[in-house]
């Protein structure tokens, strides 16, 4: 494997650990390509997009991102902490604060402003009453739906709209919306019935709708042109949402690439165990690389026997249980690889997140996320 993205992995390759590659004009191409498929024709306007930068931008770290998200509409993140991190990067538009729990003074910070908050439970509409001018949010409600995660029953939803419209008509607020959660956004049927039951409930409720994620985004990209905001964030980091379906099916590029040197290679009698457990015997005489990454690292212990990564670009099968800081490579096929020579663990060409995802039975979102801080993250070029 060539280019800047070898040179880079080798210079932390030699510090013995992996690196996590982060490519921020990824980003930048993918906000590009939601922009597309939402795109309505004059004079209709198309949506806003909220760029979702949670799990510290799901795990490229919000720092490495952030020029790639900065072409989106807003920043949607976790928590007050995480929307200064963002306004100290120089961000001065929306910021969506998805889950507070604060007091009234942590919002009396106007460097905070323009800040969008979702209140998802009635015991928050006490903060609202004390704030003034020019601190007052524009308030999202987020019904619960059938996730029946964080949320508000249909039988409150009402109720509460009509409380905070008083607030808004007094200056109270910035603006108020409708928002919601799918709970199965991958597929046509059940998606349709929640858009449907959402619909129901906010008909008649002025105010902008936010409802669309990553994956109906893409599973539907017409119903979602026609609402206010969308919010994505898995796939503005290049990984498909759709199970079957890899980024680069849907005009995506990865942002991350995870590599690893080879920190030692030997030779495995035919007979001879490998790894703890001994879980795995050679039947021949193999040729066997040492790579320095492990589930101290993130890697998914599960991913054993039989997963592909790309040894200097080319595949190679994983043998062996993963260890805390090792895994072990067949490099029988490729007797010109040795020790420091770089192995793909994901995000390049031939090898996406998503097929490594179904090899560990999870979702390309955990691999991303669950990578520790003993993987350095560094940019691309």
């Amino acid at each position: 494997m060539t280019g800047p993205h070898s040179v880079k992995a080798h210079f932390a390759g030699a510090c013995g650990s992996p690196v996590a590659l982060i490519d921020h004009s990824a980003i930048s191409h993918n906000l590009k390509r939601l922009r597309q498929l939402l795109a309505r024709p004059a004079p209709q306007s198309s949506p806003r997009i909220w760029a979702v930068a949670k799990a510290d931008a799901y795990g490229h770290t919000l720092e490495l991102a952030y020029p790639g998200l900065s072409g989106a509409d807003g920043l949607a993140v976790l928590t007050l902490d995480e929307a200064r991190r963002c306004r100290r990067m120089g961000w001065t538009g929306p910021i969506l604060a998805m889950s507070v729990q604060c007091s009234p003074a942590m919002l009396e910070d106007p460097a905070l402003y323009p800040l969008h908050l979702i209140i998802d439970d009635p015991q928050q509409l006490g903060i609202l009453q004390f704030l003034r001018p020019p601190c007052v949010p524009h308030v999202w409600l987020r019904y619960r739906g059938r996730l029946n995660h964080a949320g508000l029953t249909g039988a409150d939803y009402q109720t509460i709209y009509a409380l905070l419209c008083n607030d808004l008509q007094r200056g109270g607020l910035a603006g108020l919306g409708h928002f919601q959660h799918y709970a199965i956004a991958e597929e046509n049927q059940p998606l349709r019935e929640e858009r449907q039951a959402f619909q129901s409930l906010v008909a008649g409720l002025p105010g902008p709708v936010c409802t669309e994620n990553s994956a109906a985004l893409l599973s539907d990209p017409a119903a979602a042109a026609s609402t206010d905001w969308v919010r994505s964030g898995i796939a503005l980091y290049g990984v498909s949402p759709i199970a079957s379906l890899t980024g680069h099916d849907l005009g995506l590029r990865p942002a991350m690439t995870l590599q690893a040197p080879i920190y030692a290679v030997h030779t495995l009698q035919a007979g001879e165990s490998l790894g703890y457990g001994a879980t795995f015997r050679a039947n021949r005489e193999m040729r066997i690389g040492l790579v320095r990454c492990g589930y101290a690292h993130g890697y998914p212990r599960g991913l054993s026997d039989g997963c592909i990564v790309l040894a200097d670009g080319r595949p190679a099968t994983i043998v062996g249980r993963i260890s805390m800081d090792t895994l072990t490579i067949d490099l029988s096929r490729h007797p010109d690889i040795a020790t420091g020579s770089l192995v793909t663990l994901w995000g390049a060409a031939g090898l996406p997140v998503e097929t490594v995802a179904v090899k560990a039975n999870t979702i390309p979102a955990q691999l991303c996320t669950a990578l520790t801080a003993q993987v350095p993250r560094q940019p691309v070029g």
